[in-house]
């Protein structure tokens, strides 16, 4: 797992480099999310489309001791005190498969985005907790989560 999420953060560097941008807004985002190892929905890829420039899409297919897929609606707000940076809010649903049991469950999501006005980079720090449905119901509040996403 470490070598494909290493992989993918190298080709996405590459890309930055050989494919630079001066464009502040971007519409889609591809890139690597790092979380913490405890939530259904760790670390993984993850791909953000905008619908609007406040409203997104993101969604999550996180790998390692099970596979998931998180699919997230969110709300972003400019901090006018940074430009390019925003705060952001959203909701949405996940289901996790691992050997013994599957999971069903609702996740919240909190945090902070910033893109790059000279490269095409990405950055977000995020809070995302999961209440978990099926199999076993519980309260999962521990998922934090980096992400560097290739804008495009």
């Amino acid at each position: 797992m470490y070598k494909t999420l290493l992989t993918l953060a190298i080709a996405v560097l590459f890309s930055m480099i050989v494919f630079g941008q001066n464009e502040s807004f971007y519409k889609n985002a591809l890139g690597v999310r790092l979380g913490s190892s405890v939530p259904t929905v760790k670390s993984g890829i993850t791909y953000k489309h905008f619908l609007s420039n406040n409203n997104a899409l993101e969604g999550i297919l996180s790998f390692g001791d099970g596979t998931a897929i998180c699919a997230l609606y969110e709300i972003h707000k400019p901090i006018n005190a940074v430009e390019n940076l925003q705060w952001f809010i959203g909701a949405g649903g996940y289901v996790g498969f691992n050997n013994s049991s599957s999971n069903l469950g609702a996740a919240g999501i909190f945090g902070l985005d910033y893109r790059f006005a000279t490269i095409p980079l990405n950055i977000s720090l995020d809070w995302k907790p999961e209440l978990n449905i099926i199999s076993k119901v519980g309260f999962e509040a521990s998922g934090v989560g980096f992400s560097a996403r290739f804008t495009f």
